[in-house]
Formats: structure tokens, sequence, C-alpha cells
């Protein structure tokens, strides 16, 4: 590795970060909804962003609607 390359802490690609509308449309559950199902354990919590802002990574929201396909009954 040179000087001028840096070594990243994600593996690429690196997880975007989801925001409150967009989870909501991906999931589609109500934010209230999502709000219990944290507090229950069962729904990823959000990151702090800053003071104001939060967000999911895109990687917890995917691998949770994974989980879910996998309880699905046939």
């Amino acid at each position: 590795m040179t000087k001028k390359q840096s070594k990243s802490v994600w593996p690429e690609p690196a997880p975007l970060i989801l925001r409150r509308k967009q989870v909501l449309a991906t999931v589609g559950l109500s934010a209230s909804t999502v709000y219990q199902m944290q507090k229950a354990g069962k729904f990823p919590l959000p990151l702090k962003l800053s003071a104001r802002a939060t967000g999911w990574l895109s990687s917890d929201i995917a691998q949770w609607l994974t989980n879910k396909a996998g309880e699905r009954v046939a």
C-alpha cells in the first residue's frame, strides 16, 4: 500500500445510511409500528448521526428483511 492509499474500515461497498422515510417505504410499516418493534427488540435501532438526525444502516434493514422472509410459512 502506498502513502496515498488508505485502508477502509468498511468492507466494499460501504453501507448506506437510510433516513426514516426511506426505511418506512422499504419495510412497508408505519413509524409507530417501527418504534414499537424497536422497543421490543424486534427491529434494528438507528444510529445517532447528529443532535437532530438519525438513520439506519442499509445492511441492518436488508438483514431484517431477509430474516422476515425466512419466517414465511409455506
